[in-house]
């Protein structure tokens, strides 16, 4: 009797293989998972540039309550947060509010969404050297606290309620001395 043989994609095999890879390959290495962002945890540095080429870091931000939102132009709840974040964020600023906007890269392309920020408060993140990611989909916000901790990480939209809960306590928490 022949064994039966099921046909594979290429495409779909190659994703297979290299998800194998990647989970075979980062298995050793947990030690590095620690330096994932957690919340409670201290926030692990990271470097932005944003489209219109300024660099920030962690350390730039100190003092300061920073949301890192991960979006993508194709995804519905998206669409419906990132408005409401800038505007949020146009109130909150000179609280010391920050929020950068993390396009994934499935997205359009930087070029194509200058125009859209050009038009926002909110500043658009080019590239991010960093630990942090979307979680399970996007939208995933990270916030970090004023003195640099890691108060939410969490896949799903914000909505006002959401951003009133998490962001006012920070904000009105004295920024650390020194």
């Amino acid at each position: 009797m022949m064994p039966i043989r099921f046909a594979v994609p290429r495409r779909l095999a190659m994703a297979g293989a290299a998800a194998l890879l990647a989970a075979t390959a980062f298995a050793p290495t947990a030690p590095a998972l620690a330096k994932d962002p957690v919340v409670g945890q201290p926030a692990p540095p990271f470097d932005l540039r944003l489209i219109d080429g300024t660099r920030l870091s962690l350390a730039d931000l100190k003092g300061q309550v920073v949301v890192l939102n991960f979006w993508a132009t194709w995804c519905g709840p998206c669409k419906a947060e990132l408005p409401l974040l800038d505007q949020y964020y146009a109130l909150q600023q000179k609280h010391g509010l920050r929020v950068f906007a993390v396009t994934t890269e499935d997205s359009l392309p930087n070029y194509q969404l200058k125009k859209l920020f050009a038009v926002m408060h909110i500043p658009a993140v080019r590239a991010l050297k960093g630990p942090y990611a979307p979680l399970t989909g996007v939208p995933t916000n990270f916030v970090i606290d004023r003195a640099g901790v890691v108060r939410y990480a969490k896949a799903g939209a914000f909505d006002l309620d959401d951003l009133n809960n998490v962001l006012v306590p920070l904000l009105r928490e004295a920024p650390p001395q020194g």
